[in-house]
């Protein structure tokens, strides 16, 4: 099977038929297609500015849930250090798809896989292993673009399991933010475990403080706009936040101690700074041979998943709304696309700021009329003018940053629809994946659960077969996590 007729044509082509070009056509316009593709050098600039305004917002929300978590030696990461990384990585990754993939395509750090790398690869090993974790997801993620496995993993994995996936990592962000916020928290009973309440609403059963009331007004503040179908929501909705955070912190005669000892509503000194590149190639592989073989493999596996499938469905449907995608419904220059999104993971790790994937949000700039990799490009430029603004984001508070993760959250739910809920075997895998993520604070324990009821009902179905090989062998690994400790009891192996 070729794929010549479907892959973007590239400059040493356009340069072999040029002749056949129109007369009187820019550079700009010859290399990314603007007229080919219906579109103009204006209207590209106006999607990617409008691509750049709907997803500003991670600058802010990737260093909220980065900085959250200390690693096994108990560091905890700069926010400024991981705002710059952030805004440095998205730069980088979405300038590359758009000169290369030629695509209205804009990347930046995944929530989810930066959820992944806080929550559940960080506690068991330092930060620097952590990145080169990152960095091995994203080469197993293009080895797997090159060598075509994706479609054998795309196959493996059977699709309500896909959703199911995105379903529960939206529940354990929206978890996040709420903790974040102060808006739920735990109850220890006066002895231990005795009398205690896992969760519950504010502070003994109600909200507390001024900041907590920021981040319900924020919350609800975004979820109008986007009844309101209002571009740039989410960054609209944090910047209002913002500002009512800021009046109440002074007519309510607040401190920073009462916003947490984080970011506070308050600008001191300038706005303006150099970047801070300290998280800058801050990457080690040794030592992970300390965490673990199979600990190890399922880390790996929960960040291609975490990063590989949403990145799949993603530009696919982001191509067909572009009409980028041929009548079979096939996207020319999918696998580049998807080889530099996986080359995103590398990105992220070499920069500190987690994998880079394909944002949802590049809808937005589509709509208005983005049709080539330039616009791409433009939104890139915008995240590296971030670079020398990174003071602002110190000004927003923790509370408000956390309201996005929430409306992130219900957004990652909208996949519900695509179950077939009446159907036992297919509704109790979704379900183990979906509620467990969150309930148990591991995304690993949501797949494996999914993957291990799905493989045990098609087997008490007598359908053995269907699961195919690798979910079996997934099976297995899984089942070796789940008995990991009695397993080490009965080797006497001891920690």
């Amino acid at each position: 099977m070729t794929q010549q007729s479907t892959e973007p044509r590239t400059t040493a082509e356009d340069a072999g038929n040029g002749s056949r070009q129109p007369a009187g056509r820019s550079w700009l316009d010859r290399y990314f297609h603007i007229s080919e593709r219906g579109s103009t050098v204006g209207r590209e600039v106006r999607g990617g500015v409008t691509t750049f305004m709907a997803m500003a917002y991670i600058i802010l929300l990737n260093p909220v849930i980065l900085t959250t978590t200390k690693d096994i030696t108990g560091a905890t990461l700069n926010a400024d250090q991981v705002t710059t990384a952030t805004a440095l990585a998205a730069a980088v990754t979405t300038i590359v798809m758009g000169f290369l993939g030629n695509v209205p395509l804009a990347l930046a750090a995944g929530l989810s896989v930066s959820a992944v790398m806080s929550f559940q690869v960080a506690p068991q090993m330092t930060w620097d292993n952590a990145w080169a974790m990152c960095i091995i997801y994203g080469a197993v993620i293009v080895l797997l673009v090159v060598t075509g496995a994706r479609e054998l993993i795309m196959n493996a994995i059977p699709l309500p399991l896909k959703h199911a996936i995105t379903m529960g990592i939206g529940l354990f962000v929206c978890l996040i933010g709420l903790v974040q916020a102060g808006f739920v928290t735990s109850m220890p009973g006066p002895g231990g475990l005795a009398g205690a309440k896992p969760i519950q609403l504010g502070t003994a059963d109600m909200l507390t403080g001024w900041p907590v009331l920021c981040f319900a007004f924020t919350v609800l503040l975004i979820f109008l706009l986007q009844v309101r179908k209002v571009p740039g929501a989410i960054l609209i909705g944090i910047v209002g936040g913002t500002v009512f955070s800021a009046v109440v912190h002074q007519l309510a005669g607040l401190t920073v101690k009462d916003w947490g000892g984080r970011n506070a509503p308050v600008i001191s000194g300038s706005v303006v700074s150099t970047p801070d590149f300290g998280l800058l190639g801050h990457v080690s592989f040794s030592g992970l041979g300390n965490v673990g073989g199979i600990t190890v493999g399922v880390i790996v596996f929960t960040l291609v998943l975490a990063g590989f499938f949403d990145a799949m469905g993603t530009i696919i449907g982001i191509g067909q709304q572009a009409n980028l995608a041929d009548k079979d419904g096939k996207m020319p220059g999918l696998n580049k696309a998807l080889a530099i999104d996986g080359a995103g993971g590398i990105v992220g790790g070499l920069t500190g700021a987690s994998g880079q994937t394909v944002f949802v949000e590049s809808t937005a700039g589509v709509g208005d009329g983005a049709r080539t990799g330039f616009a791409s490009v433009i939104t890139g430029l915008g995240f590296a003018l971030c670079l020398f603004f990174t003071p602002l984001a110190q000004v927003i508070p923790t509370q408000v940053a956390a309201a996005a993760l929430v409306v992130i959250g219900s957004m990652m739910l909208t996949n519900a629809k695509h179950i077939n809920w009446d159907d036992p075997a297919t509704a109790i895998p979704v379900f183990l994946t979906t509620v467990l993520m969150p309930f148990t604070y591991s995304i690993t324990a949501g797949i494996a659960a999914g993957v291990l009821a799905h493989v045990a009902i098609k087997a008490v179905q007598g359908k053995w077969r269907e699961p195919g090989w690798l979910m079996w062998v997934l099976s297995l690994v899984f089942l070796a996590y789940f008995s990991l400790n009695p397993i080490e009891n009965w080797l006497g192996v001891h920690h």
